[in-house]
């Protein structure tokens, strides 16, 4: 049988894919993280479902939950916040069921980082203004960063930055920021991006601690760098100029 690793959505639970859906919907097997996932979402689970929450497991745990299912006939639905892509811990997961010789497939969802940007009600790329977005998180109490992916070197680099699992050291992120960018550079905290509780702080590096800490923002948020953050400023692309050779 096949394990598949959905991407669940930002939190909105109608934000998840068709495809993800049905695979929830016909899996006898579901695990998730259980302060991620809303309630409406594992409701889709068939009648009789075995349902586990992975919040306190281990890696270890959670493999042989997923090799036990496979054994059974048993097709799993592994319910990832956001997108697989994107800070989901997938790899770890597929290195061992390719170990184990369990098949498993990933069915994209909507990142984290597309609801921010829909709640911002910008765009991430805006011709003449940021053409290139850097995904990245801060590296404390984590796993350790590759050689030349600090935050300083993203900050001179310029561009968009978005930043993961980073609003609880907001502070130390602006510090690492601020030579490079500036103290008047825009930033945006999204938190529980797309759910009813959202909560969405505009600043700039000089105040968004401060935005932060009086909106007890501590989890579940994404950070945005850069002038795109609601500039409304820009030019027109390339892609619906006159000047543009149309076949």
């Amino acid at each position: 049988m096949t394990v598949r690793f959905v991407g669940a959505g930002p939190g909105a639970p109608d934000l998840i894919t068709v495809r993800g859906l049905r695979a929830l919907a016909t899996s006898p097997v579901c695990l998730y993280a259980g302060s991620l996932v809303p309630e409406e979402l594992l409701a889709q689970c068939p009648p009789g479902a075995r349902r586990v929450d992975t919040a306190r497991m281990t890696l270890e745990e959670i493999t042989a939950e997923l090799v036990e299912a496979h054994e059974a006939g048993h097709d799993v639905a592994r319910l990832c916040s956001g997108d697989p892509a994107v800070f989901s811990a997938v790899a770890e997961q597929t290195r061992r069921l390719d170990e184990a010789g369990v098949p498993w497939e990933i069915v994209p969802g909507v990142p984290a980082f597309a609801a921010a940007a829909a709640a911002l009600r910008t765009e991430l790329t805006v011709p003449g203004v940021g053409q290139s977005v850097v995904l990245t998180r801060d590296a404390a109490n984590a796993t350790p960063m590759p050689p030349g992916e600090s935050l300083d070197v993203w900050a001179a680099a310029g561009g968009t930055l978005v930043l993961h699992l980073a609003v609880q050291r907001c502070a130390e992120v602006v510090a690492a920021l601020l030579p490079a960018r500036g103290a008047d550079c825009p930033v945006a905290v999204v938190a529980r991006a797309s759910r009813e509780d959202e909560v969405v702080l505009r600043g700039t590096l000089a105040d968004i601690v401060e935005q932060v800490e009086a909106a007890g923002v501590r989890r579940t948020a994404v950070i945005v760098v850069g002038p795109v953050v609601g500039s409304g400023a820009g030019c027109d692309s390339h892609l619906y100029s006159a000047a543009r050779a149309r076949s």
